[in-house]
């Protein structure tokens, strides 16, 4: 399997600020969905089923809008591929997180998205797919540094003797790796000739099969319970623009500059977490936003560098 298909370019000249304006946007939409994924495990939905919903629901409102608009939507092989892969890449870290939110909270389940960008970076490191960039490289470690202070927080041992649900703690910091792969394989194998609206139905379609298979052949995960529908509906709508954003942000600037919507929806969901949830601020929440805000920074103004070399 060859690795090696490029992006095509958006035709015309992109404003500047759009890029950072869809990963502000993408960043906000990623925290909300967190929320409301929360918010329906929290009034007696199942998460699984939830996931399967959602996906399928958004990707069947997504090829309405192919179908409509008369988009580039041939389906092939490659095609099929990409809509397997890359959901399967996109279901196993949701579904684990949306397991895991209510172990581990909001708050930290949304901080643990600024960790991807340092996996993707790497990784697009190795296969050349980027220029080492000591500028980038050091906003992409104060971005780690800032949710590492809030990573740390959480692990803090309780002095309520309460526990931090460790296996949760540390399955949440895993996804990040797997999110980071998925970022990787979404570029390097994008099908040409097609709408990045198309290719985002795909991999919720994809999803909704990945999960749906699994709830198929484990009784135990779908328990019977009551479709929160006005949740259903909320996160139906947020899927259905997220990742029409973010399919824009990725072909636009790349996996390693669409990283960075972890970084954003870190701050923004520790924020909704404490403001509107009432969670408990983590430590050092100040400092690791600080930080995390330079990281964002300095890697758009290396952005504009490269841009304009």
């Amino acid at each position: 399997m060859t690795l090696h298909a490029k992006v095509e370019p958006i035709p015309g000249r992109t404003p500047v600020f759009l890029a950072p304006l869809l990963l502000l946007s993408v960043g906000a939409l990623l925290a909300l969905s967190i929320v409301v994924a929360a918010q329906a495990v929290a009034s007696g939905g199942q998460a699984l089923p939830f996931l399967t919903a959602a996906s399928a629901l958004s990707a069947g409102i997504l090829l309405g809008v192919v179908w409509l608009r008369a988009l580039p939507a041939r389906v092939d092989a490659r095609v099929l591929e990409y809509g397997l892969v890359a959901g399967g890449l996109f279901a196993l870290p949701n579904a684990l997180g949306f397991l895991a939110v209510r172990h581990v909270g909001v708050g930290f389940y949304a901080l643990s998205f600024a960790f991807p960008i340092l996996a993707t970076y790497a990784i697009a490191l190795l296969l050349t797919m980027e220029r080492f960039s000591p500028q980038r490289f050091m906003a992409v470690l104060l971005g780690v540094a800032g949710a590492a202070l809030l990573a740390a927080g959480k692990l803090a041992p309780d002095p309520t003797g309460g526990s931090r649900e460790a296996l949760w703690v540390a399955i949440t910091l895993a996804l990040p790796l797997v999110i980071a792969l998925g970022n990787i394989y979404r570029t390097r194998r994008w099908p040409e000739g097609r709408a990045p609206i198309f290719l985002a139905a795909a991999m919720l379609a994809g999803a909704a099969f990945w999960v749906g298979l699994f709830l198929l052949l484990a009784p135990a995960a779908r328990a019977p319970s009551a479709m929160p529908l006005a949740w259903l509906a909320a996160e139906t709508a947020i899927f259905s623009v997220l990742y029409v954003l973010y399919f824009l942000l990725q072909r636009m600037a790349g996996p390693v500059y669409l990283s960075q919507i972890g970084s954003v929806a870190a701050v923004m969901g520790a924020g909704i977490a404490i403001l509107i949830l009432g969670e408990a601020p983590p430590a050092n929440l100040a400092v690791a936003a600080t930080l995390i805000a330079a990281g964002v920074f300095l890697f758009q103004s290396a952005a504009r560098k490269r841009a304009g070399a």
